[in-house]
């Protein structure tokens, strides 16, 4: 029986731990027999993290990132939660003996408390997978955090980096200086049910939901403007009880839901921030997303939303833009045509692709 451990890298959404938990099932649909633990510190857990009972979930506390970008836990101190992270992690590594660990975003950790964990692992015959994103940030800033501490010997530590994305949108080797060729995936999504799709509905999403109070506000001016679209908002479980949706009494919200996928699929047009999962859900959906990114205190949103512009995939609006831009656009064409998003050499199966060279690799040589 093999066993995975998968560590998501926490940040203020959800991004990390939902590719993790997608590629785990691609895994288990592989692998039936597989064991996959999943070491999350993820503040707020949303239902779908827990619905599978193939997969175990161990937590770690959490690290959130704030507007400045710096990482904090609303209880303990900084320096205490890396220490419980380190020791609850190595723990871990010891109680399940995993034969593949896959490590989210930071090869050590935030502040390198993966490390120790690692090294026993690595010790006792495991094989050490990085998983990155398809964008990370701006080249500069990232060829800074290459050469610093939190990247030391990842050439030697790792087996293998795997993209979850396509050199064709973001080349991590010419654009980041990555010290490893890398394995591209492709997108990492879960499959998208087809649907009866209501070209009247308008569909608002803002990922986690911790920092989309402008496009949530925005979905209340669009309700107004547009007595003739039903809005639907999606929530995520960091999002405010009390949603800043102005003259948004024709707005329905949907709260915890698994994914933006179904509801994508069902709509006639997506607006939305620019994060990693739910702009691969709009255009898995086949649907030319609206894009509010975010442009701090990461610019990853705001390069992901204009590269996709520049090939035609979608529109995208500064935070603040007027509604009746947006309102303007909503009257485009927003549906994308049969092949369009692999004609620029994006592919959508990354869960399935990551999930074989996982396998691979344990008929490699792992223990």
């Amino acid at each position: 029986m093999t066993r995975y451990l998968f560590s998501s890298h926490d940040g203020f959404g959800l991004g990390h731990v939902k590719r993790n938990a997608t590629i785990a099932r691609a895994l288990l649909a592989a692998e039936p027999e597989a064991e996959v633990t999943l070491v999350t510190g993820a503040a707020r857990q949303p239902r779908w993290l827990g619905d599978d009972p193939r997969l175990r979930l161990v937590a770690v506390p959490p690290l959130i990132k704030d507007s400045s970008g710096a990482y904090r836990n609303g209880e303990l101190s900084f320096d205490e939660a890396l220490r419980q992270r380190a020791a609850i992690f190595a723990r871990t590594v010891a109680d399940v003996r995993p034969d593949v660990i896959v490590v989210d975003r930071h090869p050590y950790g935030t502040a390198g408390e993966l490390r120790p964990g690692l090294e026993a692992a690595a010790a006792d015959g495991a094989r050490l997978v990085l998983g990155l994103r398809d964008i990370l940030d701006e080249p500069l800033q990232i060829r800074q955090e290459l050469a610093g501490d939190g990247w030391a010997d990842v050439d030697e530590v790792f087996d293998t980096v795997l993209v979850y994305g396509e050199a064709a949108l973001c080349d991590h080797v010419r654009e980041y200086g990555l010290p490893v060729t890398p394995t591209y995936c492709g997108w990492v999504v879960e499959s998208v049910e087809t649907a009866p799709r209501d070209p009247a509905v308008v569909a608002v999403a803002a990922g986690g939901g911790g920092d989309g109070d402008a496009v949530y506000a925005l979905a209340g001016q669009l309700a107004d403007l547009l007595p003739d679209r039903r809005v639907v908002v999606a929530a995520g479980p960091y999002a405010s009880r009390r949603l800043p949706l102005v003259g948004g009494n024709r707005v329905t919200v949907a709260r915890d839901v698994p994914g933006c996928a179904g509801l994508f699929a069902r709509a006639g047009a997506v607006v939305q921030m620019a994060g990693y999962n739910s702009t691969v859900e709009s255009l898995a959906a086949g649907v030319r997303p609206i894009l509010v990114p975010r442009r701090s205190p990461r610019r990853e949103q705001a390069i992901r939303a204009t590269r996709l512009a520049a090939m035609g995939l979608a529109d995208v609006v500064d935070e603040g833009a007027p509604a009746d831009e947006v309102a303007w656009l909503l009257g485009r064409p927003r549906l994308l045509a049969d092949g369009q998003v692999e004609a620029h050499g994006l592919r959508l199966d990354g869960a399935a692709t990551a999930a074989s060279h996982l396998v691979a690799l344990v008929g490699a040589g792992a223990r």
